[in-house]
């Protein structure tokens, strides 16, 4: 697939419009890719389901495609998709001064992407909720479907643009808090760099587990850097690395631990991949270094397989 190419827009000063062109950049690239099949055109078509009717097969644009799709009518589009956003002070590293498309802390990635997630489904004509969380539910809104709510949830991840945060969570604690709101069936997707200050996994995934109650699918974009946090990529001089939550302070030379510290750290990242096939929650890593790409595709399979 396609780069989304978003470079002309150097200031994240108009979040609908920057959602509006990664989504238009996916949609170019899905057309040469294996994934063309999922969508066409949003808000119009869906894939042709072996054994319906054939009463409603778009052939023109079969002719034009090679694949059956179905007209769909606005009556048909009844998806509801909440948007939870771990909003910590370890979700805004990297600390970037002039963040662009193509240089984001966690929490700009997030907001980004969930903004381009809120834009394809304005266009499936389906509800969106948010929730917001740190040490506290910060913000929650049940999924509607007007453009009023839309643009009421894109002030929202306007300001995790702009304001920094530095709470430490309780992650376990606040999913909890946002699955006991969220009633009926959602596909929920939970952008969150699975950094908390409790260390108890078998809790952080009871309200994963929570999150899945009422036939829920969930959906967890695990966030990252890349470059720092899973390859520990710094340069060879004596450094201070400063815990961001907590405060705690070490001094050393990357060198001197980055072989460890990697195999470590993909460990974890292996645990969580199995931990959460076992509870069937969706597992996305997702680098911020790699573009929007990666999220929109698992939101095109996750609602393929949801509906």
């Amino acid at each position: 697939m396609s780069e989304i190419s978003v470079k002309h827009i150097t200031e994240l000063n108009n979040l609908e419009l920057l959602a509006k062109q990664v989504v238009e950049g996916f949609i170019t690239g899905m057309h040469k890719s294996p994934f063309h099949g999922f969508s066409v055109e949003f808000a119009e078509h869906r894939l042709y389901n072996k054994g319906e009717s054939t009463r409603h097969i778009d052939w023109k644009l079969y002719a034009k495609t090679k694949k059956l799709f179905i007209k769909r009518y606005e009556e048909e589009t009844n998806l509801r998709c909440h948007i939870i956003i771990d909003n910590s002070a370890s979700m805004h590293y990297p600390i970037i001064e002039k963040p662009t498309t193509e240089n984001l802390s966690k929490i700009g990635f997030s907001a980004i992407a969930s903004a381009a997630l809120m834009e394809i489904l304005r266009r499936q004509r389906d509800a969106i909720g948010l929730s917001v969380y740190s040490n506290k539910t910060e913000y929650y809104a049940p999924a509607k479907g007007s453009d009023r709510h839309r643009r009421m949830l894109l002030s929202q991840l306007e300001g995790l643009l702009k304001n920094y945060s530095k709470s430490e969570t309780e992650t376990y604690t606040m999913l909890h808090e946002i699955a006991e709101k969220v009633h009926k069936r959602s596909l929920i997707f939970l952008f969150t760099d699975m950094f908390q200050s409790n260390k108890d996994e078998e809790e952080l995934f009871e309200a994963l587990r929570h999150l899945k109650y009422n036939k829920h699918e969930l959906v967890l974009f695990h966030t990252y850097d890349g470059k720092s946090e899973l390859d520990f990529d710094f340069e060879d001089t004596p450094k201070k690395f400063v815990d961001v939550e907590s405060g705690e302070e070490i001094n050393l030379y990357a060198s001197s631990v980055q072989k460890k510290y990697k195999e470590e750290v993909k460990k974890y990242f292996n645990d969580l991949k199995l931990k959460c096939m076992q509870y069937k929650i969706d597992y996305v890593p997702v680098d911020i270094n790699k573009g929007f790409e990666q999220v929109l595709i698992s939101y095109l399979i996750s609602r393929k397989n949801f509906l």
